[in-house]
């Protein structure tokens, strides 16, 4: 995802992103010249990219979520029948779903890292009672470049059910790729391996204990 913009020869070739919407025809046009260029073309996408008329890509209108809306788990089977249907191309979907989340011991340091952080502010939160926060990753840049990451906690009515975007000037001029603005941002997330022990060809990890406290919140309205 960190492909640099220009360099099209490293894919992914394009990038789509709900902060723009989707005009099929400008996309079809980029898949072609992607094509004749380097005889393949690999697109990524993100669940909620919408048309020009707000509909969303690949919705399930049959099923809504708890806020109401239609279900996005769609979008890669939409596209591959549009470019299937209108440009005849052998075309195939890989959806990152249980094997990217089972692969911890590929995650960087600093994603594991500031998970346990979170793990540990949310606990600390419960023990002292507090509800209704969702723990946050407060990110400090120094002049020199430095980050520095700590934890805080925020109101869940300023989260749930409020879109977080891109910055449009972290996306390139065509609308197909993130720019340099954006590698700046996500480089410091991935910096670090995480060091797993292994046994059998296999992730070792630790096994905890189950051990039941007493409920100390109310139950959430």
């Amino acid at each position: 995802m960190l492909a640099k913009q220009g360099n099209s020869a490293n894919p992914p070739h394009i990038i789509l992103l709900p902060e723009l919407p989707f005009e099929q025809d400008k996309f079809l046009a980029k898949v072609k010249e992607t094509i004749e260029a380097h005889k393949c073309c690999i697109v990524v996408t993100g669940e909620g990219i919408k048309y020009p008329n707000g509909e969303e890509v690949g919705a399930d209108k049959t099923r809504l979520d708890a806020f109401g809306h239609p279900v996005l788990a769609g979008a890669a089977e939409e596209l591959k029948e549009i470019i299937q249907a209108k440009m005849n191309l052998k075309t195939r979907t890989v959806l990152l779903g249980y094997a990217q989340r089972a692969a911890a011991h590929f995650a960087s340091a600093t994603d594991a890292n500031n998970a346990h952080s979170c793990g540990v502010a949310a606990v600390r939160a419960a023990v002292e009672g507090k509800s209704g926060f969702m723990v946050k990753i407060i990110r400090e840049t120094g002049d020199n470049g430095s980050i520095k990451w700590s934890t805080g906690l925020q109101p869940l009515e300023d989260i749930a059910n409020v879109e977080h975007f891109l910055p449009k000037e972290w996306i390139g001029e065509d609308g197909f790729l993130p720019n340099e603005k954006f590698v700046q941002y996500a480089r410091p997330l991935i910096e670090g391996e995480v060091k797993i022990a292994t046994e059998g060809g296999l992730p070792k990890y630790v096994t905890l204990e189950k051990s039941k406290v007493e409920k100390k919140l109310a139950p959430r309205a």
